[in-house]
């Protein structure tokens, strides 16, 4: 059974599912002002891990990961290149679903929109207005946090440790707020800004009253797991909670979050502090693969430096696995280890331990080539397929060198031509040219063989 870290509990425990057999999980999603970047990936990657395992432990999931789709962000673009926001938000969350499949991201079950819950946002908000945990200023409708008794359970803090900093960024009329942590619900609008009905004025919902609408329409009360960074944890998370709690409904009974991708300097990398790397440019520069594969050696809590030294080493050691694929395409199918097996699930199960199983992973490869050295067929089989079932869980798609064109594969057959016949200044120049294309270039004494 998995057990995973939980942010409330500040515990490792299991996740338990309220429906045997099935796992309910939401994801914050992207908004969609900009391209995305490497932070972005992982983000879905670590839970595109966690998805496929559950997956193949065969538990039935359920992902609802969410796209926002107004926001300040996205005004404050529009604005500033004098575009239609619809614009903005249609060409961004395009080009985020090309790297998302670019970085073998399955996609999530369900896709809900925020502009596709602004009627229910209102209901809501209503809700919590009629019941007086939500009060109107000059500016909007804001949710007061001290009528939620256990306010700053993810923040780790009290509402007494927060009174000094606040809670949301500063608007019009937050000296009009009852507690500097209260939070905006509804934004009313200025003119020219997107806006819709509400009892209240024509204006759109706050950012934190999106998730949770979302969440409990699709996913229902009492959900498993709610996923996300760790700057999301505070004030995000914890405010999705609160309206949860203040209307008498169950929320996630489980929070799982990842930690950052850093820079060089250790920061954390987000399109505010501006060294961001465009996810697109990343893959586009080197094997999709390489950065699951950082991913999967470090730990989804602890921080990932992701740098030139890891992204080569990333690279290396799939062209190590794809030998392997292309070296054992043509072993007999057998039944995987089942020791091997055994061990990647337990390591898969302690709080989701990815070094541990990838560290597996390659150990397995080792063995099973040396039981191919050794002509031990039938040992060297079950390896084989052990290694297939982990990758496959993974979401580590191994290459064989089947996908390689046909004129990809003309000069391949030249160059074993032009070392057959000693002419070694045509076999480096082809080499050459199959490089710069974004081959790797293998020869033996077998031939040539080819991986992107």
């Amino acid at each position: 059974m998995l057990h995973l870290y939980d942010s409330a509990t500040r515990s490792v425990r299991e996740l338990a599912h309220r429906e045997p057999g099935k796992v309910s999980i939401y994801l914050c999603g992207p908004t969609v002002y900009g391209p995305a970047h490497i932070g972005h990936g992982r983000a879905t990657i670590e839970y595109d891990v966690l998805r496929r395992y559950l997956e193949w432990t065969g538990l039935d999931v359920r992902l609802v990961s969410n796209v926002t789709d107004i926001d300040d962000q996205i005004i404050n673009r529009a604005n500033r290149e004098d575009r239609p926001w619809r614009e903005i938000t249609e060409k961004c969350e395009r080009m985020w679903w090309k790297a998302m499949d670019g970085v073998g991201v399955q996609r999530p079950t369900d896709v809900p929109h925020a502009t596709e819950y602004v009627d229910e946002m209102v209901a809501m908000i209503g809700e919590l207005v009629a019941a007086d945990t939500a009060y109107a200023t000059d500016d909007g409708i804001y949710m007061d946090v001290e009528s939620v008794d256990d306010y700053g359970l993810l923040a780790m803090q009290t509402l007494d440790d927060m009174r000094a900093g606040g809670g949301d960024r500063e608007v019009v009329g937050a000296e009009q707020k009852r507690h500097p942590a209260d939070f905006v619900l509804w934004k009313l609008s200025k003119p020219g800004e997107p806006a819709w009905p509400s009892p209240w004025g024509e204006g759109r919902p706050g950012w934190h009253s999106e998730c949770v609408v979302m969440a409990l329409d699709l996913l229902g009360e009492g959900f498993d797991l709610h996923c996300g960074g760790q700057d999301l944890r505070f004030p995000h998370h914890e405010n999705e909670r609160a309206q949860a709690v203040a209307l008498g409904k169950g929320f996630a009974n489980h929070w799982m979050h990842h930690n950052f991708i850093v820079d060089t300097a250790g920061e954390k990398m987000s399109k505010s502090i501006g060294n961001v790397e465009n996810l697109l440019d990343l893959i586009e520069h080197y094997d999709p693969r390489a950065y699951r594969l950082v991913l999967l050696q470090s730990h989804y809590r602890s921080p990932v430096k992701l740098a030139q030294a890891n992204i080569d080493a990333a690279v290396s050691a799939l062209a190590g696995l794809d030998a392997f694929a292309a070296r054992t395409g043509g072993v007999d199918a057998a039944k995987p280890d089942a020791t091997v097996l055994d061990d990647f699930r337990a390591a898969m199960d302690d709080d989701l331990d990815t070094p541990k199983a990838t560290a597996l992973v390659f150990d397995t490869v080792r063995r099973a080539n040396a039981a191919l050295d050794a002509g031990e067929s039938d040992v060297a089989a079950a390896l084989v397929a052990a290694v297939h079932e982990m990758c496959g869980a993974l979401g580590l798609v191994l290459s064989a060198g089947s996908d390689v064109p046909e004129e990809v594969a003309a000069k391949a057959a030249a160059l074993d031509d032009a070392r057959a016949a000693k002419d070694f200044a045509s076999a480096d120049s082809l080499r050459a040219e199959l490089q710069a294309a974004g081959w790797t270039v293998e020869t033996t004494k077998d031939g040539t063989t080819l991986r992107r």
